[in-house]
Order: C-alpha cells, then sequence, then structure tokens
C-alpha cells in the first residue's frame, strides 16, 4: 500500500498555486483542475481574490461553477511547449487592462496543464510589460514555480520587446505599494 502512495506522489509533481505580484498586478499560476477538484480549486481562487481564469490550454473541465461564483474563464490557448501567437499576447493584455482598471485590488488566474509553460510565459509577458528586464521576470516565476519555462519560450521573453501595453488608458501607471 505505501508503494502505490509514494508512486502516487512521484506522479505528481506538480508545483503548488503560487502568486505573482508586480506593481499593484497579481497572477496566480496554477495547473489545470479537473471537474474532479473543481471545488478546491475554486476555494484557492477565492483565498486570492482572483475574478478572472485565463485557459491556455484546451478546455478539459466544467467552467459552470466558476461563473456561478463570478469567475470568467477566457480561453486563449497555444500549442504546449511554444510562445504564444501576437492574436493571444493582444488578448492577454487586453483583459488585464480591463479586470485591473475595474478592480485594482483583483488577481488574474493562469493556467496550463502543469502551469510551467504557457501560463508563465504570459505572466512573465505582464512583468516584462510593467518595467521587469526579461531575466529577473524568468527568475522570479522560477523561484515559485521551479522548471517553468523551456528553452524556446526563454528565447522568445529574451527577444520580446514591451510596448506600454498596459498602462491604463488615464494615463495613471500602477505604482508599486509597500506593503
Amino acid at each position: 500500500m505505501a508503494l502505490n502512495i509514494e508512486t502516487m506522489r512521484q506522479k505528481d509533481i506538480r508545483p503548488p498555486p503560487c502568486e505573482i505580484e508586480y506593481k499593484n498586478m497579481k497572477f496566480l499560476i496554477t495547473d489545470r483542475p479537473t471537474d474532479q477538484n473543481i471545488h478546491s480549486y475554486i476555494l484557492e481562487l477565492k483565498k486570492h481574490k482572483v475574478k478572472d481564469v485565463v485557459r491556455v490550454c484546451e478546455p478539459t473541465y466544467k467552467v459552470e461553477e466558476l461563473k456561478t461564483e463570478g469567475i470568467t474563464v477566457t480561453d486563449l490557448a497555444y500549442d504546449d511547449g511554444t510562445s504564444p501567437p501576437a492574436e493571444v499576447v493582444d488578448e492577454w493584455f487586453e483583459l488585464l487592462k480591463r479586470r485591473f482598471k475595474e478592480c485594482p485590488d483583483a488577481c488574474v488566474a493562469v493556467h496550463c496543464v502543469a502551469g510551467l509553460g504557457r501560463a508563465p510565459v504570459l505572466v512573465a509577458l505582464a512583468l516584462i510589460e510593467l518595467g521587469m528586464k526579461y531575466e529577473d521576470a524568468v527568475e522570479l516565476i522560477r523561484q515559485k514555480r521551479r522548471g517553468a519555462i523551456n528553452a524556446k519560450q526563454l528565447a522568445f521573453l529574451e527577444k520580446y520587446r514591451p510596448k506600454s501595453r498596459l498602462k491604463l488608458k488615464n494615463g495613471h501607471k500602477n505604482s508599486c505599494c509597500v506593503q
């Protein structure tokens, strides 16, 4: 019996959800929920004041319970192991601008299958747009999600140039706060 439990633990090496905060924008990177664990997933989302879940992998769970809890699910799927296409990046930034303008203390959750590739790349892009160097963005994410971001995705982030796409329309940029 103990062998089976140990084998199960070894198979599930996904890191726990992690919150990344920078310049008053909060992100929660997670692995993909299932219909079986959606209730505990929702509890975790509520702890972090999540208003949006961005799903960057193929849909594998029902979103009705999330919607019932006032959490919007947005699908921005792209291929595993790759970098996001321009239209996914554009939609990601539009969602972030809208969400943080409406509710500055909200948190946006983003997940792929394991929460190690596609989801961390989108968060890294947001950090870069907010003024962080790509190396620092990757290091911050990897501190909390060991193994995040593959070599191809790292090369994409290195070449990415911010375009001030997360400035709020009224001219005020989010600023850092001391807590």
